[in-house]
Parts: structure tokens; C-alpha cells; sequence
């Protein structure tokens, strides 16, 4: 079994949503939203942390990670979940942080996902985009859409992800799962595929780059549903995002064929339940006529309004959901606070409300230091070095035959390093980034 399989197991056991390793630094899984340290574990050697990572990742990511210094991928524990990896270096050494993704999909009926956003599933056309900050649960709610789908339809699904996360298995529907890297070159190229594949929804894991949003709303135009993700915090800012990826020359056709082909944005945060956990407070726009014209109009700053008269299409604005979430006492007002968008109109809805926000309790709540962990009473066993105990006097570590792919000239603009003013470096480990910092 892998070393690290001993922290994913650990990881699990808690709960807790990543893990985070770094050279030279004690593992920290971030728990209930919070980063805390690892019982039980030290600081992890660069040299070995070497080890630890490449231990699991798939020859092509290895070749990946020692050329371009990272590389994305996914890694299954049978029987008990799957993680998205990403491997890092830093100054420190090499990184990595793991995304626990559960075995087994959320349902629409556990992530409580309001009737609008359900009713997005059974269009057969259109453009539907989901989206949020990095860890907002963007991939978690579109398998949970997913999921619905293929309980409820008979249609052919492609998703085109970099890397897979949720497996899905065909109950009603066909399913076929491409990863970017891995079965396909792009986004954009397995996009242009799908269409020669017969199918009716099409999942865009990212929608990254012009081209890839261009053909996405093109498939959607075409006569398929499509499912996208953009990191975008509003869904006016949404609009705006994939309008602005387009040349000006270009942007008012653009805003036509979006006008009529997008259908709705669902932008949801992640916000500390009490007394522990996470929740999602969503943002829903539903495109109706008024929001049609406002999208081809160019008047986005407009949207937020219709969306409030819209309200019995199911359309909510994100501060409405946070003060909800507040009203019922599952979120604090102060993490309410930090999480608007619009501070100042949160305000103002917490004070017509009576709501009193401690800004300073929240903030200190964001701000402060991992608690020190107590004395474990099961710890998950060290990731120690092949060496039984650390002896009293650090000694050299013997370098690795990987360690030679870490070599400054392997960067595209390094210089030759001159010798280090302050500390010597760690024996065993040469940091790529070294030529850069001495060069600023």
C-alpha cells in the first residue's frame, strides 16, 4: 500500500475535505473549512516527499511533474473514494494538495438543491452554467445534476473533465466520461468531437479558453444541452466573463447568440455551517425575456433587478440565500458577511432585519492560527523516512536519481545560479526556482 494511503484513510476518518502536504512542513488537512495540522506527523523531507508523491502518480504525470513542475490527476482507493491530486513546487520543494471526492455521487435531495435548479435538468436545449470561487462545490453539484439526469431521462451524456472526479454508472442514460490528457488532447477538441458522438448533454468540466467557450455555446445553439463551470462569484459577472473572452469586434454578436442560448447560472459559495460543516448559499438566474435583452442589450449591472422581480421563476440573488441561511441559524452572520459579494447591501439587509453582525468575531474566526493538536488518542502513523529514528545531527541525505530532473536549467528562463548569501541548500534536493529568487 502507498504511504500516503495512510493520511487518505486518515483524511476520510475525519472528515476533511483536503489534504495538503508541503516539503520541510507537517501535513495539514483543511477540516470544517479550517487548516489543521496532522496528529502524529513531522515535517516531511523534500527528498522524500519526492517519493511519497510519485508513488501514486501515473507514469505520464511523473514525466509531467519532473519537466513542467506540475501535473493534475486523479487517484482511487477501492472501496473508499477518489482524490483529485495536484502536484506543486514551491520554494520549499515539492507539493501537492488532494480533493477528497466521495465514492458515491451526492444526491440532488442530500445537497437539498432548490426545484429551479432541478428544473435546468430537463431542458433539451441551452446553455446552463455553474459557478464559484475554487473549492465552491461547482463539481459536487454538476454530478449531482448529472446524477439526476440519468435517474430521470434516457439521453447519451459526455463529460469532458481534466481529471475525472464523480464516477458515474448508466442507470437510464448512457454515459461516457473522457479525461483532458488522458482519452483526449483539449477541452476544446473533445467539444468538437462530441458533436460527431450523438449526443444530447454535453458537460464542459472548463469552460477555459475562448475557443472552448465559443464552441460550447455553438453546441448549445445546435440543439444540445451543455453544462458548463466558469470561476466567476455572480451571475452578472458570469455574462460578463464570456462576453469579455471575445474581441470587441466580436462581442455584440456574441451577446446575441448568448441571449438565446444561455438558460441559466447557478453561482454558489461554500460557508461554515454551525456548528461544524460546510454549506452552499446558491445564486440562481433563470433567463427569461427581460435578462434575454438585458444579456444582448449589454446591460448586465441591470440583471441583479430582474432577478428580483423574477423571484417566482425561482431566481435568487446570493445575499438573499446568505441571509436566509442566517435567519434559519445554520450560518453566522459575520461568515455571511465575509462571503457577499455586495458587503454593503448585506448590510443593509442584516440591519432591516434586526441582525447584528460581530465583523471583528468573524474575522478573528478567518484569521486565526490552526489549533495546536491535543494529544492524539489514534493518530495516523507518521510518513517516516526509510531511516528507523532522526539522529542527533542532521545528516546529508543521499541524493535521488529523480533529483536530477530538478535542475534550474530545465526552466525556460533560468540563469545560472550564483552561490546562495544565506542558508546552504537542503543536501539531496536542488530547488528549480533557486535561479529566479537569486536573480530578483
Amino acid at each position: 500500500m502507498p504511504h500516503i494511503d495512510t493520511l487518505f484513510h486518515k483524511m476520510i476518518e475525519l472528515g476533511a475535505s483536503d489534504l495538503h502536504m508541503t516539503s520541510e512542513c507537517v501535513p495539514m488537512f483543511r477540516l470544517h473549512g479550517e487548516m489543521t495540522p496532522v496528529e502524529g506527523q513531522e515535517a516531511i523531507p523534500a527528498a522524500q516527499m519526492e517519493q511519497i508523491l510519485l508513488e501514486i502518480a501515473p507514469d505520464q504525470n511523473q514525466k509531467q511533474f519532473l519537466g513542467e513542475w506540475d501535473t493534475d490527476f486523479a487517484y482511487e482507493i477501492e472501496g473508499l473514494a477518489r482524490f483529485r491530486c495536484n502536484l506543486f513546487m514551491d520554494r520549499k520543494g515539492p507539493g501537492a494538495v488532494f480533493r477528497q471526492i466521495p465514492s458515491k455521487v451526492l444526491t440532488a435531495e442530500q445537497l437539498n438543491l432548490p426545484k429551479a435548479v432541478l428544473d435546468l435538468c430537463f431542458l433539451s436545449k441551452g446553455l446552463v452554467v455553474v459557478t464559484g470561487p475554487t473549492g465552491s462545490g461547482k463539481s459536487t453539484t454538476l454530478a449531482a445534476m448529472i446524477d439526476h439526469i440519468n435517474k430521470s431521462r434516457r439521453d447519451h451524456i459526455i463529460t469532458i473533465e481534466d481529471p475525472i472526479e464523480f464516477v458515474h454508472e448508466d442507470q437510464r442514460c448512457r454515459i461516457n466520461q473522457r479525461e483532458v490528457h488522458r482519452h483526449t488532447g483539449s477541452f476544446k477538441r473533445a467539444l468538437r468531437a462530441a458533436l460527431r458522438e450523438d449526443p444530447d448533454i454535453v458537460l464542459v468540466g472548463e469552460m477555459r479558453d475562448l475557443e472552448t467557450i465559443e464552441i460550447a455555446i455553438e453546441t448549445a445553439e445546435t440543439g444540445h444541452l451543455v453544462f458548463g463551470t466558469l470561476h466567476t462569484n455572480t451571475a452578472a459577472s458570469t455574462v460578463d466573463r464570456i462576453i469579455d473572452q471575445f474581441p470587441a469586434d466580436r462581442q455584440s454578436q456574441i451577446r446575441t447568440m448568448l441571449s438565446s442560448s444561455l438558460k441559466g447560472v447557478v453561482a454558489q459559495t461554500l460557508c461554515k455551517k454551525q456548528p461544524k460543516g460546510r454549506i452552499a448559499a446558491l445564486e440562481i438566474l433563470i433567463v427569461n425575456s427581460a435578462i434575454a435583452a438585458n444579456v444582448r442589450e449589454g446591460k448586465t449591472h441591470q440583471i441583479p433587478s430582474a432577478m428580483q422581480i423574477g423571484g417566482k421563476l425561482g431566481m435568487k440573488l446570493l445575499n438573499d440565500s446568505l441571509l436566509d441561511l442566517v435567519k434559519n441559524g445554520t450560518v453566522d452572520a459575520a461568515e455571511a458577511y465575509i462571503k457577499a459579494v455586495n458587503k454593503d447591501d448585506m448590510m443593509a439587509k442584516f440591519n432591516e432585519n434586526g441582525i447584528k453582525v460581530d465583523l471583528q468575531a468573524g474575522e478573528a474566526a478567518h484569521a486565526k492560527a490552526a489549533p495546536k493538536p491535543a494529544a492524539p488518542a489514534a493518530p495516523a502513523p507518521a510518513l517516516h523516512a526509510p531511516a528507523a529514528a532522526a539522529p542527533a545531527t542532521p545528516q546529508p541525505k543521499p541524493a535521488l536519481p529523480q533529483q536530477q530532473a530538478y535542475r534550474p536549467a530545465a526552466m525556460p528562463s533560468a540563469q545560472p545560479a550564483q552561490p546562495a548569501p544565506a542558508a546552504a541548500p537542503k543536501p539531496g534536493f536542488s530547488d528549480p526556482f533557486d535561479a529566479f529568487r537569486k536573480k530578483a
